[in-house]
């Protein structure tokens, strides 16, 4: 899994992704990180990459060129060898293939729907990410991030270059970096080799659109607190069957607006019929 990620911070989403379980990933090459700073395509001696809005309001806005430069960048990395010959015969052959960002620089245009890679705008306007839209991630090969900032990014490189939008959530953050860090993380468990026991990944929340059953370890009591007997029976079908009825339990209480989503078996329904007589 490749991750590049365009940014004005490039410390911050190293920092957060150089750690721990990530971390480890990258040093095992399960999964690759390339952060691009998008000052560095700054057509300006002050590196300045925003500017004030047209018609006006509060904040800046960040410019057209130097995303769309940083973009075709890292679209770049995903050309392969006999894709690079043909755009660069294309360019020798036709001006009229090239794209001019202003007249004094001419630029090659790959743009979105690039095969293989998808380009994606961390903002409040996308459609929200969970843990389906991550397995839906995890199936690509080259995944880019493009983090805004102040009031957003000129919405023309947006029609050109965004392949997909997304947010974390109804709430709105300073820049998209935490949001990338946190996809990121997302979807690097899915991939295989990430977490040491591959069986956590498909025993958590959210996965068959339930939400985790309670966890313990030692010592057996704390303050009082026994864990629950059957964990310590060594029985593993009554574990099994208690750990799911606890997983629906917690789903029903704290997230009821999934359970229209869960597939019941016959134990399931008995279950969660018995619990919704005793809560009337």
């Amino acid at each position: 899994m490749n991750f590049v990620v365009l940014t004005l911070f490039k410390d911050m989403v190293e920092n957060i992704m150089n750690t721990s379980i990530m971390g480890r990933a990258m040093e095992k090459g399960l999964i690759n990180l390339d952060v691009i700073d998008i000052r560095e395509y700054a057509c300006n001696k002050h590196n300045r990459v925003d500017d004030y809005p047209y018609g006006g309001g509060a904040g800046m806005v960040m410019q057209a060129e130097p995303v769309f430069k940083a973009c075709e960048a890292a679209r770049t990395k995903f050309i392969s060898n006999d894709e690079q010959l043909t755009h660069d015969d294309r360019e020798k052959q036709e001006d009229t293939d090239t794209a001019s960002v202003n007249n004094d620089n001419a630029v090659r245009f790959i743009g979105k729907n690039q095969p293989g890679v998808k380009l994606i705008y961390l903002s409040p306007t996308g459609r929200t990410f969970n843990q389906e839209v991550a397995r839906e991630l995890a199936k690509e090969e080259n995944l880019i991030f493009l983090c805004g900032h102040y009031e957003g990014i000129d919405e023309r490189v947006l029609e050109m270059e965004v392949d997909d939008y997304i947010s974390l959530g109804d709430f709105v953050l300073t820049g998209g970096e935490l949001p990338a860090a946190c996809i990121m993380d997302a979807v690097s468990r899915l991939v295989p080799g990430v977490l040491n026991n591959d069986e956590s990944a498909s025993d958590e929340s959210f996965e068959g659109n339930t939400l985790e059953y309670p966890q313990y370890t030692r010592p057996e009591e704390f303050m009082g607190k026994r864990v629950p007997d059957v964990l310590l029976s060594g029985h593993h079908a009554n574990i099994a069957r208690w750990r799911r009825e606890q997983s629906l339990l917690r789903t029903m209480e704290r997230r009821p607006d999934l359970m229209s989503r869960v597939e019941l078996d016959k134990k399931d329904v008995e279950f969660v019929n018995r619990k919704n007589r005793e809560n009337k």
